[in-house]
């Protein structure tokens, strides 16, 4: 058992960690005045680094390396911001893998690529009015009529909603019960027949655009469906490293506040002395870097037993869960800490907080975390209806 980073992981680490602090500071601070998400000139400028599928097979454009690898990008660049964050971890543990996965080549031909490249942001749809945690009591419906796919519905929650090029939509795509029913079919942004609801105005994740999605008759090509009617085990496999991403995102703003906080707890004097000399504050710094310390381990114990495939349930919710509610500790804690400066919005730390909350929020709700570890736990899913 190694706890060490490599020589190689170290590297692509420390020049994720430049570029991002080079480079995306002023742009995070605009895109959260503006609430518009990164350019396509910035997102191209993050392929030719080689930060876009890190862990996507060299033959569809990607890097070739690990999961882990991708997680250690994705935390640098989530410390400045979830928004300059969101088209590295959308590229490297969004619905690309579902496709990198699980779909015929052909699409994995025409999307993975172009996402590599830059050319292309891909989201995920899953939630609807009434199917969020309970996500197996979707209605939204795709019907496979020869070389066509029609599909009825609306989905809710979809992050990159109206932004991004294409969408991974979760639908029901027979009429058996439950997730025997639902698969997965891949929407070009113009499709005929979809469209999309007003821009959301969520508490946290300026820049991570969200609307509802509507689908009326939408036709597209059989060869676009990702995992068929049935395949919702697969889907949740994949989803599986979306959680990795996730915890990453959310212990981003816990590690990116407490490296702002350090140097301000130094240099900031309360009755004639720096804060840091104040033990309440020693004891408040220590409770911290543990808690961010620990998320990490989880995550990247998760990411490294993943190896090049997927990462457990059991180990993937376990990172999440504690990585959400630590990230909402650890930023609130941070703010107190640094008083007005915290709560001012001149300064990123009242940022991460409202980020680090809606992180707890995305991919699976805290408590539905803590489900799926008992449920892993005892061998076997609760049934939450009965």
């Amino acid at each position: 058992m190694d706890f060490q980073l490599t020589d190689e992981q170290k590297a692509l680490q420390e020049t994720a960690r430049k570029y991002a602090r080079e480079r995306l500071p002023a742009i995070a601070q605009k895109i959260e005045e503006t609430g518009e998400p990164p350019s396509h000139e910035l997102i191209h400028e993050f392929a030719e680094m080689g930060f876009l599928g890190i862990n996507v097979a060299e033959k569809y454009g990607g890097l070739g390396l690990g999961n882990l690898e991708a997680l250690l990008v994705i935390e640098e660049f989530g410390k400045i911001s979830s928004a300059v964050g969101f088209p590295v971890f959308e590229s490297c543990v969004g619905p690309v893998k579902a496709i990198e996965r699980f779909a015929n080549e052909s699409l994995k031909q025409r999307v993975v690529p172009a996402v590599c490249r830059g050319e292309k942001v891909v989201a995920v749809s899953m939630s609807e009015p009434a199917a969020g945690s309970a996500l197996t009591d979707l209605t939204t419906r795709a019907v496979i009529e020869g070389a066509k796919v029609t599909i009825n519905g609306t989905k809710r929650w979809c992050s990159g909603g109206g932004h991004a090029d294409g969408y991974v939509v979760y639908c029901r795509m027979s009429d058996d019960p439950g997730a025997k029913g639902i698969g997965a079919v891949y929407v070009d942004k113009d499709a005929p027949g979809m469209t999309f609801g007003k821009p959301e105005h969520l508490m946290g994740f300026r820049g991570v655009p969200s609307s509802d999605i509507y689908f009326d008759n939408c036709v597209i090509p059989a060869e676009n469906v990702v995992v068929p009617a049935g395949g919702f085990k697969k889907l949740m496999e994949a989803f599986d490293l979306e959680r990795c991403g996730n915890a990453t995102m959310a212990l981003a703003q816990a590690s990116g506040a407490l490296e702002d906080l350090l140097p301000y707890v130094q240099e900031r004097e309360q009755f004639g002395k720096p804060l840091v000399d104040f033990q309440a504050v020693q004891l408040r710094l220590a409770e911290m870097q543990m808690k961010v310390d620990a998320a990490r381990l989880l995550i990247h114990r998760a990411a490294a037993n993943s190896a090049a495939g997927l990462p457990s349930l059991l180990e993937s919710s376990i990172a999440k869960c504690f990585a959400n509610e630590i990230a909402r500790e650890v930023c609130g804690n941070a703010v107190q800490l640094m008083g007005g400066y915290g709560y001012s919005r001149e300064y990123p730390m009242e940022r991460r907080l409202r980020d680090a909350w809606g992180w707890g929020i995305a991919g699976g709700a805290i408590d539905i975390q803590k489900t799926n570890i008992a449920s892993a736990m005892v061998g076997r899913r609760f049934d939450q209806r009965r």
